[in-house]
């Protein structure tokens, strides 16, 4: 009979394989084109926008009435992809006024200011896509829901 030697497993040199398709990939922050802070996520001013005053969001609020009359020319001029740029530009800054401004106001008014304010963009998405498949009818529909529900807005704030 032959004899076999024993080998204890802890006495075998285990060579594990390095696989490298299972690595997981190191990112070095020191030579990154980031601040280490930045880097660590503890600097979020890119991810909100700068708050305005409540008097700068009203101002810039009402100035959008001047962004209706320049849509409704282009409009009428059926110059759709001006009047579509146009209306995503303004109504993203409007957005933002008029939260704040509502925001701002006692909490009895709120409601009914939310309320209009979810009519207004609604309208305003409905107008961006007649504007994109050019169904005038629907345009001008829109625009007119655009413009009363934004008088009603600024006659409450």
């Amino acid at each position: 009979m032959a004899s076999r030697t024993l080998v204890s497993i802890q006495n075998v040199p285990h060579n594990s394989p390095i696989f490298t398709c299972c690595l997981k990939p190191y990112l070095s922050i020191q030579g990154s084109f980031a601040p280490q802070d930045i880097a660590n996520g503890q600097e979020f001013r890119f991810a909100t926008p700068d708050q305005r005053s409540v008097e700068e969001a009203e101002s810039g609020a009402r100035d959008y009435e001047q962004s209706l009359l320049q849509l409704k020319d282009l409009l009428e001029s059926q110059s759709w992809k001006e009047a579509q740029k146009l209306l995503r530009r303004r109504s993203s800054n409007l957005k933002l006024d008029l939260y704040a401004v509502i925001e701002s106001k006692p909490g009895k008014d709120r409601p009914q200011l939310r309320t209009l304010y979810s009519n207004l963009f609604n309208n305003v998405t409905k107008l961006d896509y007649a504007v994109r498949d050019r169904d005038v009818s629907i345009v001008w529909q829109c625009y007119e829901n655009i413009a009363a529900t934004y008088d009603l807005i600024l006659s409450r704030i």
